[in-house]
């Protein structure tokens, strides 16, 4: 592990020289990409150092120890210096041992966020809008944007279904344990004898894919126009800017109308169609390894019910790592990043242990 940080300090190092060089700050692409990899680089050399600065005091108060220096006050300081020392090169190891676990290659890029009302009917669908509503509010808070793509909504202002692309630094990487079935447990506005439902919407995310990841065959597609409309099916537009794409290989069908124009609606039913696509793919690469596996552990099977939002108890709980916050409200209003923490931290150990047994 010692030989992988000195390689990866020095090409640290390397970057830093070059990223000064008149060359490389006139070649756009060039410095973007070396400021990218020596960004993703800092993390793991400013703990390397920390580590190396930990091992010098050990090494300085084993030196005094040894010593023949009568001072029991300056002896206590360097025992004490000796233990702090050897606690924080043992945490800053295990922390270098995660930052050295190979990086999610989709983690940097924008998401495709699908959320449809599952069992339930109507408080599924109100449901889908809490949660659009609660994703909206965290993607301001980390100051990322949005832009719906597609929406199907109820009379009463919930949605059957809703796309929306999250853009901003890192989007992937802080929504990607989304995925899957969220159950909600509450008393319906239209319940008169107050008891409580249980309702399920189901969340796919799926990472945004370059045209040089996953390239669309236009004979494999079939475009249709239609008029777009809006809750209950009145026509809100006039025209038919409204796109349906549908890849004929695979019978994976994609509408958009949220713009007003035709062009705009197909560019970003093409983008939701290649996230779509390339994460099936990508799925059916990760079954292939996960069959291989002695223990498979978050799957981020859309199958499993992930969590559960029970509006009596003001109560959150992620069933895939057994957490339960009691603080519903602030959730729902985007406060999210508690349970995202500890769903990476969970995922980033499981993955250590997963190494480690495989050395």
């Amino acid at each position: 592990m010692f030989e992988k940080l000195s390689a990866v300090e020095n090409r640290y190092e390397e970057i830093g020289v070059l990223l000064t060089r008149p060359e490389t700050v006139s070649d756009n692409a060039l410095f973007t990409r070396l400021m990218k990899e020596h960004g993703e680089l800092t993390p793991i050399v400013e703990k390397y150092r920390e580590y190396k600065q930990a091992k010098e005091s050990i090494e300085e108060a084993e030196e005094i120890l040894s010593s023949n220096d009568n001072d029991k006050e300056f002896l206590a300081l360097a025992e004490e210096q000796l233990k702090e020392s050897k606690e924080a090169v043992a945490k800053y190891a295990e922390e270098l041992k995660i930052l050295l676990l190979p990086k999610d290659p989709n983690d940097s890029k924008n998401v495709i966020v699908e959320i449809r009302g599952g069992a339930g009917g109507e408080e599924a669908a109100l449901f889908a809008a809490a949660l659009f509503r609660m994703y909206s509010m965290y993607a301001e808070s980390r100051h990322y944007s949005i832009d719906i793509t597609n929406e199907n909504e109820t009379e009463l202002g919930g949605f059957k279904e809703i796309s929306f692309m999250i853009e901003g630094a890192g989007a992937y990487s802080r929504f990607k344990y989304e995925s899957g079935v969220h159950r909600v447990q509450r008393v319906p506005d239209t319940e008169a004898q107050g008891r409580i439902h249980t309702s399920t919407v189901t969340v796919a995310v799926l990472p945004e894919a370059d045209e040089v990841e996953f390239e669309l065959n236009p004979a494999d597609l079939k475009i249709d126009t239609f008029r777009s409309s809006g809750a209950g099916g009145q026509h809100i537009n006039k025209t038919s800017s409204a796109i349906r794409v549908t890849h004929i290989p695979t019978g994976t069908v994609v509408e958009c109308q949220d713009e007003r124009s035709q062009f705009k609606n197909k560019e970003k039913a093409l983008k939701v169609l290649r996230a779509r696509l390339y994460d099936a793919e990508k799925a059916k690469a990760d079954a292939r390894i996960a069959s291989d596996r002695k223990n498979q552990v978050g799957t981020g099977d859309r199958s499993e019910r992930i969590r559960t939002y029970n509006y009596p108890q003001g109560r959150v709980t992620d069933h895939r790592i057994g957490l339960t916050l009691y603080k519903l409200d602030s959730i729902l209003n985007g406060d999210l990043d508690e349970i995202i923490d500890s769903l990476t931290t969970y995922y980033r150990t499981e993955a250590l242990k997963e190494q480690e047994d495989g050395n």
